[in-house]
C-alpha cells in the first residue's frame, strides 16, 4: 500500500510547484515509510510514497513504461498481475521486475481503460501519456484505496489519496461544503463524492477521471454492483461454492513478500477468514481489541478461534483512556468521521503492524449476506408500507409519529415513535433513515439555524435516493445492499479501514470484498441471505463446519466502543472536551443549546444521546486538529 500525490496542468504545460508537491507527498508519509518517489515534467508532476508489499527492491515509483513512456502512481495491489503477466509479455513486454506496478502499467499503455475489467485487486491510481497529454485517475470497484482531487482557481489538477494531502498543496481553501456537514450529522461520515470542503471531491468507486490541458475533466462509471436474485444453484450447492469461493479470494490475496496476519474478532466474518487462511497453510498470526466493559468484550470467542487453529494471537485491552488518541484519530481522518469502532480499529492496526505488514480483514460479509440488524427490520417495514399507498401512509404514520412519546431509553428498533416516521417515508427515506447513526430530527436539531436555512431544503436522504434508483431490482433487500454498496461501504466502513490501518503502515486486505465474490453474492435469491429475520444464512451454513454451530451464531458486537456508558462518566467523560472548547460553537454550523440540552438528558440517564454527542466531540476535534491547523 502507498500513498499518491500529483498535480497537472489544465490549461498549458506550465512549471509545477515542487514545493507544494513535496508537501503533499510529505503528508502521506505515514502510508509509504519505506521510500520516496517524484516525476516532473513540463505540466504535470507526480509524488510517491511507497509501503513495500511485492517485489521490495524493484517495485520503485512513479514508473515510467517501456510503452510509450508512460508514467504511473499507484496505490494497492493488483493480486492477479501474475496472471496478467502472459498476455503482456505476447504483445512484446520484456519484464523488467517482479512488481504488479508493471503489469498494470504496461498493461494500461497498451490497452487504454479498457484493462480495467481485467484487474482483480484493490487500487487508486494516476496514470500520464505523454504524447496525448492526458490524465487517468481511477478507483477500485468496490472503494477500498480513496482518491481524492480538487480544481484551483488558476486551473490546476491536484489529486492526492487521502484529504490532508490536498490541504498541505496549500493551493485549495477551505470552504465548508454545508450539504457535507449536515450529510456528517446524518450518516456520521461524508458519502462520495462529496468532502467535508466544497472544492474537494472523492473519486467515487468504480469511476475513472480523464482530464488533461484544454480538456474538461470528464467521469465514467465502469462497473456496479447488480443484485438479480437470478441463481437457480440449490441452497446446499451454493453452500460449497461460498466456501471455495472464499478460499480462493483469501489464496489470491495472500500474495506478499512480508509478513501477513489477520485480524480476529468474534464474529463469524473475520473467524471465517482466518480458518481459510488455516486451510491455504498461512502461517497465522492474529490480532483482537477487547474491552473491560464484559458486555462489549469478545476476547474469548476470538481466543478460541485462534487456539484452534494455532495462531500466534495477540489483544489489546481498551478501556477509556482510548479517548485520549481522539486527536489523533480526527487527524487520520482528515474530515469528521464519527464512528467509534475507529477507535477499535485504530489501535487494532496499530497492534498488528507490530508483527505483519498486511492483514487480512472480515469486512464486507455482513453487506453481501445481510448481517447487519437492520436490514430485517427495514424489510418489514417495507412489507407494511406496500400495503398501503404512500398518501394514506403519509397521512397516518406522519401524524402518529408526530404524537407518540419519544423512548429515548428503549433500543433504536424498539422506537415506535421513530418506526411510525419511517412508515411515513418512501424506501430510500425509510432505509436512509435505518442507516443514519444519528436520530434524524436530532441531526436536523444539532444544526444551527443559518446552516438549516442555507441547505434550501437540501436532506441527506438524497445519495440513499440516488443509490437505490440506480439499482435494476425491486427487491427491498436488494436495493438496500446495493445502497450501502455504493454509499456505506466506501463511505464509512472502507474509509475506517484505510484510515486507521495506513496511519501505522499497515495494509489491510478484506476478502470478501473481491469483486468476483461481490458478483456472484449478488444473484443469491433473499432467503439465502435472510431468513426468519435472521441474516447471513448462507455464510453461517458455509462456515459452520469449520467454526461450529455455537460460534456462527453467538451474538456479535463489533469493534464499537460502549460511548453511551462512557460519556456519562463524571471524571474523564469526553464531553469535558465540549465543554471546554470554543470551537464547536463559533464554527456558525451547530446549534450549541440543542447540543448542551442532549448532554444533560444523556448525564442525567433521561435520554441515550450518545451517538449525536459523540459526533460533535469528533467534529470538534476536526476542527482543532485539521481545519484550524
Amino acid at each position: 500500500m502507498c500513498g499518491i500525490a500529483g498535480i497537472v496542468d489544465l490549461k498549458a504545460s506550465r512549471e509545477i510547484d515542487r514545493d507544494a508537491l513535496k508537501r503533499m507527498t510529505d503528508a502521506l508519509i505515514h502510508r509509504g515509510p519505506d521510500g520516496e518517489g517524484f516525476f516532473i515534467a513540463p505540466g504535470v508532476g507526480f509524488g510517491h510514497r511507497r509501503l513495500a508489499v511485492i517485489d521490495i527492491d524493484g517495485g520503485a515509483q512513479p514508473f515510467t513504461t517501456q510503452h510509450r513512456d508512460c508514467v504511473i502512481s499507484f496505490n494497492g495491489e493488483i493480486y492477479n498481475h501474475r496472471a496478467l503477466e502472459p498476455g503482456l509479455r505476447t504483445n512484446g513486454l520484456n519484464v523488467r521486475t517482479q512488481s504488479d506496478t508493471e503489469i498494470l502499467a504496461e498493461g494500461w499503455a497498451r490497452e487504454g481503460a479498457q484493462f480495467v475489467h481485467k484487474l482483480r485487486g484493490m487500487y487508486a491510481f494516476s496514470f500520464w501519456e505523454p504524447d496525448a497529454r492526458r490524465l487517468t485517475l481511477a478507483r477500485d470497484r468496490l472503494g477500498e484505496r480513496p482518491l481524492y482531487y480538487a480544481e484551483t482557481d488558476d486551473g490546476f489538477l491536484i489529486f492526492a489519496s487521502e484529504l490532508g494531502a490536498i490541504l498541505a498543496s496549500g493551493m485549495v481553501e477551505r470552504t465548508f461544503n454545508r450539504e457535507a456537514v449536515a450529510d456528517y450529522f446524518y450518516y456520521g461520515y461524508v458519502p462520495d463524492p462529496k468532502t467535508i470542503y466544497k472544492d474537494i471531491h472523492k473519486l467515487p468507486p468504480a469511476h475513472i477521471l480523464v482530464a488533461g490541458p484544454g480538456k474538461a475533466i470528464r467521469l465514467e462509471r465502469y462497473w456496479r454492483p447488480v443484485f438479480v436474485n437470478g441463481s437457480q444453484l440449490q441452497f446446499d450447492d451454493s453452500v460449497d461454492m461460498l466456501r471455495d469461493r472464499i478460499d480462493d479470494a483469501v489464496s489470491t490475496q495472500s500474495i506478499a513478500d512480508v509478513p501477513i496476519g489477520a485480524f480476529l474478532s468474534g464474529g463469524v466474518d473475520s473467524a471465517g477468514i482466518v480458518a481459510s487462511m488455516h486451510n491455504n497453510g498461512n502461517k497465522l498470526v492474529t490480532c483482537t481489541v477487547g474491552f473491560d466493559d464484559t458486555g462489549w468484550d469478545e476476547r474469548d470467542a476470538a481466543r478460541a478461534i485462534a487456539v484452534k487453529y494455532g495462531s500466534e494471537h495477540h489483544e489489546y485491552l481498551a478501556d477509556r483512556e482510548i479517548f485520549s488518541l481522539i486527536d489523533k484519530v480526527a487527524t487520520t481522518f482528515g474530515e469528521p468521521f464519527a464512528d467509534s469502532s475507529a477507535f477499535s480499529s485504530y489501535v487494532a492496526a496499530k497492534l498488528a503492524r507490530q508483527h505483519v505488514t498486511v492483514a487480512l480483514s472480515g469486512d464486507g460479509g455482513d453487506e453481501l449476506f445481510a448481517g447487519y440488524r437492520r436490514f430485517p427490520f427495514f424489510l418489514a417495514e417495507e412489507k407494511a408500507r406496500n400495503i398501503a399507498p404512500w398518501f394514506v401512509r403519509r397521512a397516518v404514520f406522519g401524524p402518529a409519529g408526530m404524537l407518540y412519546p419519544k423512548l429515548d431509553w428503549a433500543p433504536r428498533p424498539l422506537r415506535f415513535k421513530t418506526t411510525f416516521q419511517s412508515m411515513a417515508q418512501s424506501t430510500a427515506e425509510g432505509y436512509a433513515a435505518a442507516v443514519s447513526i444519528n436520530l434524524p430530527a436530532r441531526a436536523k436539531r444539532m444544526l444551527s439555524p443559518d446552516l438549516r436555512r442555507s441547505l434550501h431544503g437540501y436532506h441527506p436522504n438524497s445519495c440513499i435516493k440516488t443509490a437505490m434508483a440506480a439499482a435494476d431490482t425491486d427487491d427491498p433487500l436488494a436495493l438496500a445492499q446495493s445502497a450501502d454498496l455504493l454509499t456505506w461501504l466506501p463511505g464509512r466502513m472502507l474509509t475506517k479501514i484505510d484510515r486507521t490501518s495506513m496511519a501505522h503502515g499497515l495494509e489491510v486486505r478484506p476478502p470478501m470484498l473481491d469483486h468476483k465474490l461481490v458478483e456472484w453474492s449478488g444473484i443469491l435469491p433473499t432467503a439465502y441471505k435472510l431468513q426468519n429475520g435472521n441474516g447471513k444464512r448462507i455464510l453461517k451454513a458455509a462456515l459452520t463446519p469449520r467454526l461450529g454451530h455455537e460460534f456462527v451464531n453467538r451474538k456479535k458486537h463489533g469493534f464499537d466502543l460502549p460511548v453511551a456508558q462512557w460519556l456519562r462518566h463524571k471524571n474523564n467523560s469526553p464531553l469535558l472536551r465540549l465543554n471546554a472548547s470554543r470551537l464547536w460553537r463559533e464554527c456558525g454550523l451547530i446549534d450549541d443549546r440543542a447540543v448542551e440540552r442532549m448532554a444533560a438528558a444523556h448525564q442525567r440517564g433521561s435520554a441515550n444521546c450518545a451517538q449525536e454527542l459523540w459526533s460533535v466531540i469528533m467534529f470538534d476535534a476536526f476542527l482543532r486538529n485539521v481545519h484550524h491547523a
